[in-house]
Formats: C-alpha cells, structure tokens, sequence
C-alpha cells in the first residue's frame, strides 16, 4: 500500500504484556463493512461517479493496467470492474487498498482526485491482485510476503518515478530508486499492520532483493508510461511467440 494504497495486511503486537488484536488495516476502509448505497443515491455526480469515470478510463487507456490484466487473465484470474473494483470513502491518509478476503481492490474515492493519481493507485493495487493470483501469499500471518508485495509494487508502479519523487520534494542520485522503493514499502506495512518499524524494515530489508529484482509481468521496471507501452507490447509479443511452440 502507498500512503495511499494497501495490500491485505496482518499480525499483532503486543504492547504493555497484552496482545493487541490487529484489525488487518479494515479501519482505514471503513466503508466495507456498511451496506451499499442504493444506484440512484450513487448515480448522481458525486465522487463515487467521478471514481467510475476515472477508473474506466484508467482500465481502458493505461499500459501498465492494460498489461496487469492480461497478465492475470492468463494466470486464470480474470478481472472484471463490476466484481473487483470497488470505489468507497477511505481514511485520509489511504488512497487505495487490496482486500484479499473478497479480491477486490478498493479506490478511495475521496482521495483520489486527478487521472495519474488514479493511474498509479490502480497499478499498485493490481500488482497485489497478480500476487495474489500466482502465488500462495500469506497476507494475513508472513509479514515478509506482504513484504515483498509491497516492494513490487513500489518498485513497478510508477510509485517511485523521478518526476513523482521530485513532486514529494525527494531528490537523491545514485540508488535513490532503490531508496523510494524500501521506504515505500515500510510505510505501507506500518499503515496497515500492528508492528514495530524495526519488524517492518527487517521484514523488508530481508525479502528486498529477491522481491526488487521479481520483475514479474512487466519484464522490467518501468519508469514512464513509454516504457510501460514496450513492456506490454513485449508482453503480448511473447505470449504469441509461446503460442507457436
């Protein structure tokens, strides 16, 4: 999760010789547990409308969302809007969440207030998604798998890119990709899990490698949307080729 978007979180710390229940990051979304409004109430131009409006485009215009979904079509995890997406009032300091009890990512409708924002919120939350389509991620008790997800999606959503980084008034040279990625990545475990920062940079630190160097589906790490445009037309060139095997 960015400070902004979260993956299915876990565990519980205990403070003062008592364990404190973990509530998995559910109060950042408070919004799952109510009942759903009615379409009429929500069909009026509200911000659930304009969440749909962006989400829509996102889905159908942005690369590295086009190639996510195809990546987890073929994994037999087909995505549809209606059943997976999922636009809710959030707390103020989330933008975007993944669910792994019901797959569905969450778009914080009230945070989320311009297209790139959207953009990049829906890739995170997709990379989680694929994540969790192929491998048996333990979101609720493996702090080191919600780990690792959340370095992949630091690292392949755009979450980092220099542009955003200088908009967050974050400069640095060498390594400083490497840097956003981890630290990104702490802060999302913090947000959503009832943990030590320490547990939460080790928990990091000792996945990092392998899960910064999963460059699963895109190939590589793409830093702009033309990167993100050659990793999916590489993408749908190589499920060709293995087609004619």
């Amino acid at each position: 999760m960015e400070q902004g978007e979260a993956a299915s979180p876990p565990a519980a710390e205990e403070k003062g010789g008592e364990e404190e229940e973990d509530d998995f990051g559910y109060r950042l979304f408070p919004d799952r547990n109510k009942k759903p409004q009615s379409f009429l109430v929500r069909s009026f131009f509200t911000f659930h409308n304009r969440c749909q409006l962006m989400l829509r485009m996102t889905l159908e215009t942005n690369p590295y969302a086009q190639l996510l979904l195809e990546a987890m079509k073929q994994s037999g995890c087909t995505v549809f809007n209606d059943r997976h997406f999922s636009c809710e009032n959030c707390d103020g300091c989330v933008s975007g969440g993944f669910d792994s009890a019901t797959s569905q990512i969450v778009l914080c409708q009230n945070n989320i207030r311009q297209q790139s924002h959207m953009n990049r919120v829906v890739t995170h939350e997709l990379i989680h998604a694929f994540d969790h389509c192929r491998a048996h991620v333990d979101w609720f008790k493996n702090v080191k798998h919600l780990a690792c997800s959340e370095i992949r999606a630091a690292n392949l959503s755009g979450d980092c890119t220099l542009m955003n980084e200088i908009a967050r008034f974050k400069f640095g040279l060498k390594g400083h990709h490497q840097t956003c990625v981890r630290d990104r990545a702490i802060r999302s475990i913090l947000a959503v899990r009832k943990v030590s920062k320490e547990t939460a940079e080790k928990a990091v630190d000792e996945v990092f490698d392998a899960c910064f160097n999963d460059l699963e589906p895109f190939g590589r790490i793409p830093h702009s949307k033309t990167d993100a445009k050659r990793a999916y037309r590489d993408f749908q060139n190589r499920d060709r080729y293995n087609a004619n095997l």
